[in-house]
Parts: structure tokens; C-alpha cells; sequence
């Protein structure tokens, strides 16, 4: 098991899935906590937390599982044409625990959601620790949609997103294919198939092999993404293939 700086060792070792579960239903242990260096040890084994808030905590490994590869995404015509009225700019990591939280409220509006408030500080931990990342959108100094999710080595790990205006958050997720593309990320895991991922492009994987890939892509060198935080951008440079290109 990898150590990242600035966080402690794991206090749980989690079970290898396809032991722990080979009919592959996908449940792969409940209980232990959600602290960040619990979390990122989970991610290490290709598990992430998933539950309701009247439920313990339970850690998954789904059969298959979903990813998507950040060169074959192909933004829709409807989403093309908003992007072109250049209405919005966008940024990495400058409002990481305002997108989780906007996540979390709206999915409790619409939904329920699993993103508890012990979810969130988790979250957060690993983004001070470096290890997560957000994509924010902004109408002004307003911040209007986005998503969040889990970096390690080259492997991108989302987590959920959110859009008060039609499709800026479909705007974060060009972002955050055109970036891994541009630092030849093989895929962003994208955990459950459902069919908005799958209007995206996303695809599906068998779990073994994910699984084998993952090993490889949490031990490579992460990709250095200071220099493309300290700016906004506007959205329309979404259209230019050479955005991020080192």
C-alpha cells in the first residue's frame, strides 16, 4: 500500500474484491470510519464509500465497472452551442469545498444524497493532502456548477457533480477530459454505469481487468497540475484542442 504525504497510514486494510466477492454482487465490506486516509486506502483497492445516511458505511467494487476514455469523449451539439455563447469560465481547484457542498445540497434537493457532512471533511482531507481535485464553474463570481473527485498516480477517480444552468455541468466534464487527455491519463473512473455517464461516452470494463489496470495507474507519477490552477478560463477555450497541451 502506497503513503502519500500529510496523511497517516490507514487504520483498516481492506479485503481484495474479487476474494471477498467473486459472484461479483459488489458489496465488499461495511463499518470503519470515513477519514481521509481510510478513504484513499480504499481507492488504492478499487473500493469507494456508497451508502445512505441511515445505513453503515458500506464500500464497493462494482461488476463491471464504469470508466471513460478522456480522448474518446465527444461533447453533444447542445452542449457545443452553449459553450459557444461563452457565457461562463471555469477553473481546477479553487473552490474544492464549495462544490462538495453544492453537490451534496443538490442532490438532497432533488434526491437524498450519500454525501454527508462526514463524507465531506474525508473529501476535503485528501484535497489538502493534494489527492482531490474539483472542476468549478462560474457566471461571474458565481459559482453555477462543477464536480469533484479523487486523483491518484494517473488515475482520475470521480466522484459526483452538480449545474444551477443548463449543462455547465457537462461544461466541468469537457474540462476534466480535455485536462487528463492533455497529461495522457488513461481513463477516469466513473464507478456505476447509468445512462447519463453513458451519453457521455463512459463505458464499462470487467472488474478484474480494471482492477489489474488500477494497480499500474495508482503507482505511476501523478501529473503536476499547478501551473493550469492559477487562472480561470474562459469555457469557449474548451473548443481549442490545444488547451492544456504541455
Amino acid at each position: 500500500m502506497m503513503l502519500f504525504d500529510g496523511l497517516p497510514p490507514s487504520r483498516y486494510d481492506f479485503p481484495d474484491p474479487l476474494l471477498a466477492d467473486p459472484s461479483g454482487d459488489g458489496l465488499i465490506a461495511t463499518g470503519g470510519d470515513l477519514a481521509a486516509s481510510t478513504i484513499l486506502a480504499a481507492y488504492q483497492k478499487g473500493l469507494f464509500p456508497w451508502f445512505s445516511g441511515d445505513e453503515p458505511i458500506c464500500w464497493w467494487s462494482p461488476e463491471p465497472r464504469c470508466i471513460i476514455y478522456p480522448e474518446q469523449f465527444k461533447p453533444s451539439k447542445s452542449l457545443l452551442r452553449q459553450i459557444k455563447k461563452n457565457q461562463y469560465q471555469f477553473s481546477i481547484s479553487h473552490a474544492f469545498e464549495q462544490v462538495i457542498a453544492a453537490c451534496a445540497s443538490t442532490r438532497q434537493d432533488a434526491e437524498g444524497t450519500w454525501i454527508s457532512q462526514q463524507i465531506i471533511a474525508g473529501y476535503c482531507g485528501l484535497h489538502r493532502a493534494d489527492l482531490a481535485h474539483s472542476i468549478e464553474v462560474w457566471q461571474a463570481d458565481e459559482l453555477v456548477g462543477g464536480l469533484y473527485g479523487v486523483q491518484l498516480g494517473q488515475g482520475f477517480f470521480g466522484e459526483s457533480m452538480f449545474s444551477l444552468r443548463t449543462d455547465v455541468s457537462k461544461m466541468a466534464f469537457f474540462a476534466l477530459m480535455r485536462l487528463c487527455a492533455a497529461y495522457q491519463l488513461p481513463w477516469v473512473d466513473c464507478q456505476v454505469p447509468n445512462d447519463h455517464l453513458m451519453s457521455l461516452g463512459a463505458t464499462t470494463l470487467p472488474r478484474v481487468q480494471f482492477l489489474q489496470q488500477l494497480d499500474q495507474v495508482v503507482q505511476a507519477a501523478a501529473p503536476d497540475w499547478t501551473p493550469i490552477r492559477q487562472q480561470r478560463y474562459e469555457v469557449a477555450q474548451l473548443l481549442d484542442d490545444r488547451l492544456f497541451l504541455l
